[in-house]
């Protein structure tokens, strides 16, 4: 794919804070991802996901704090940061009048690409992300499924070294959320670090070397997965009691069919998941 090095810090956030009017969008939140990271970042709606890239990719200013892209402050010289950085957005913002190779041509040309450099380009996001038979289709033409893996083409079309993936499965069913699952993990073995915003649990258990949980503008964990499941323990029972349910976590099987045994009511026995990890640390479920 190829793109600028620029060092193992591709983004840092310090003390970041946002307000509107009276409501704290961001509370005063740091982070680091480092380059080649695939980074979650999971959270309700109104968590203030959203917030955070829009201040990263220079949409929005912060209220507090810094932000940086690339080496680059992002408040301080954003057309530096910008050119680090690609962005696919939570609502399909595709010229839908355009064909797909049209929509990839002017995006380049917006980027500064030459036109033989923008051709060849076009030629090899197609076939990366299955789109080659549908470059001369009409954007209102294809499919949920397809104008996101073209968001995402387009985003790559001047290779940037971080990709902003802002809910990008939203709305898709699951068979589609998988296609674009599998091409995202290629984008990250291709040395581009991703920083994804989603509310699917799966997806970031899936997918992320590290997830932060957001909840009120504010962090509340930071880790792999796997250790953010593994404080809880390895296998869950959820109880039902009436109209409630209570869960329970246990550290080997065994001793969890013991206490299920013993309740005699109706339980389910399984794995633990990502989503019991963000219920213990935010008392929510993500919706």
């Amino acid at each position: 794919m190829g793109h600028a090095h620029i060092g193992w810090r591709v983004i840092e956030i310090v003390d970041l804070k946002k307000n509107y009017r009276k409501v704290q969008a961001l509370k005063g939140i740091s982070l680091r991802v480092g380059s080649g990271e695939l980074f979650a970042y999971l959270g309700p709606n109104g968590a203030g996901k959203t917030t955070t890239i829009r201040i990263l990719t220079g949409l929005t200013r912060p209220s507090g704090g810094q932000a940086y892209v690339g080496g680059h402050d992002v408040g301080k010289e954003p057309i530096k940061a910008k050119r680090h950085q690609g962005l696919v957005p939570q609502h399909v913002n595709l010229d839908a009048e355009l064909t797909v190779e049209e929509n990839l041509f002017i995006h380049g040309r917006l980027h500064g690409m030459g036109r033989v450099d923008i051709g060849r380009r076009i030629e090899e996001l197609l076939d990366y992300v299955g789109l080659k038979e549908k470059r001369t289709s009409l954007v209102k033409r294809l499919s949920g499924g397809m104008k996101r893996r073209l968001m995402i083409a387009r985003a790559l079309l001047h290779r940037p070294a971080v990709l902003f993936l802002d809910e990008p499965t939203v709305g898709l069913d699951p068979a589609i959320r998988r296609r674009v699952w599998t091409l995202i993990k290629k984008i990250q073995r291709d040395g581009v670090t991703i920083f994804l915003t989603t509310h699917y649990i799966e997806e970031a258990e899936f997918l992320a070397d590290r997830v932060a949980f957001i909840d009120e503008g504010a962090i509340v964990a930071l880790d792999t997965p796997r250790h953010l499941m593994d404080a809880l323990g390895q296998w869950a029972i959820d109880c039902y009691r009436g109209n409630e349910m209570e869960t329970r976590y246990f550290t080997d099987r065994e001793s969890a069919r013991r206490y299920a045994e013993e309740r005699m009511n109706g339980y389910t026995l399984r794995r633990v998941n990502l989503e019991d990890a963000f219920l213990a640390c935010t008392g929510k479920k993500v919706s």
